[in-house]
């Protein structure tokens, strides 16, 4: 059905079809039985899909990454799609418009999506008050990512971090430090080792005054060099971490079906969806061995089909996550994933 559907989707400006999708999931609040419906026809749940990591227990591995539900509108609703967790966000301390319009693009040839938004959100107050207005029925692992204002100049990144941290933390249950957004001037230049260092300091200094620890994740450039992952996992490890999301968007365009001609009209930022998938796979396999195995993976990027999500699995990661294979895929693709990884392990499991 969603195949039918699509084109006619795709014909809307993608970010007027995001906030229609946002409202729509508002309204099933009011419709009786809806969640009941979705969760029968969207959710599957198998025991051996369940696991534990980073001291939290997932349903199951596979998430919607960060960028969807910016604001936390909807987060019980689309938990009702079969996810195991959702990440908010990226949420600021202030709240801010983002970039100029039209800031959204879809490449159909090439599966993908270009996306120059500038980290608009309502700021950590409002999200924090949506959280918390439906904590009490919620039934899915959040994580809040989050990252400094685009008005912050690099050298207070630090503080709005720890701002933001702060105001979220009793309302999600991990956390993910955003320094990798193509698509806030400069905010990717926090990625160096010195200007890193004080963010997570702040970050995880600010930890240790609450009763309940939180898990705290790093999220990385798909643009990095090998050495610079090398220094990244050294201050992983100095402070602590519990993780890493592998990885945000590219600002690299090589290879692409799209002609040239289009991806000069559209603006500069973050591709995401199927070119991703190689890159993801390299990077997750390169810090699985480097560390071990010993550091949480969550892979995102380039999970357009079922397989994707289970080679990325294999490669090492410890979960997944899923946004514009959901785009170009429809509500049913959790479901999917979850049945080829449950078949994939129960398989296993016979032959063991």
């Amino acid at each position: 059905m969603y195949t039918q559907l699509r084109p006619v989707l795709f014909w809307i400006a993608p970010e007027t079809t995001h906030r229609l999708t946002i409202e729509l999931l508002h309204l099933l609040r009011y419709i009786p039985l809806s969640k009941w419906i979705m969760q029968r026809n969207l959710s599957y749940d198998d025991p051996s899909l369940t696991r534990e990591v980073f001291g939290l227990k997932f349903k199951n591995p596979v998430g919607l990454a960060a960028g969807f539900d910016k604001n936390a509108e909807v987060v019980n609703e689309l938990s009702c799609m079969g996810f195991g967790f959702i990440e908010i966000g990226s949420v600021t301390p202030l709240s801010q418009q983002g970039n100029p319009k039209p800031r959204v693009f879809r490449l159909p040839k090439d599966r993908a999506i270009v996306n120059h938004m500038g980290i608009n959100n309502a700021g950590a107050a409002a999200v924090a008050k949506n959280l918390k207005r439906h904590s009490r029925r919620r039934r899915v692992i959040v994580g809040g990512n989050i990252s400094k204002n685009s008005a912050t100049p690099n050298t207070a990144a630090a503080a709005d971090y720890e701002r933001a941290f702060v105001k979220l933390y009793d309302s999600v249950d991990y956390f993910v430090i955003n320094v990798s957004c193509p698509n806030v001037e400069n905010l990717r230049g926090l990625q160096d080792s010195e200007q890193l260092r004080g963010i997570v300091e702040a970050v995880t200094e600010q930890r240790k005054y609450h009763d309940t620890y939180k898990p705290v994740l790093l999220k990385l450039s798909p643009d990095l060099s090998a050495t610079q992952i090398e220094e990244v996992l050294t201050l992983v490890f100095e402070y602590g971490l519990d993780g890493l999301v592998v990885a945000n968007t590219t600002t690299r365009r090589e290879d692409l079906c799209t002609p040239p001609a289009t991806l000069s009209r559209m603006a500069s930022g973050g591709l995401s969806g199927a070119p991703l998938l190689a890159n993801t796979m390299g990077m997750v396999r390169y810090i699985a061995t480097l560390t071990k195995h010993q550091l949480p993976i969550i892979a995102s990027g380039g999970v357009m089909n079922e397989d994707d999500a289970l080679q990325l699995l294999n490669a090492g990661a410890s979960l997944v996550q899923i946004y514009t294979g959901l785009i170009y895929n429809g509500p049913g693709f959790v479901k999917r994933i979850l049945k080829r990884l449950g078949t994939s392990y129960r398989l296993v499991t016979k032959k063991s």
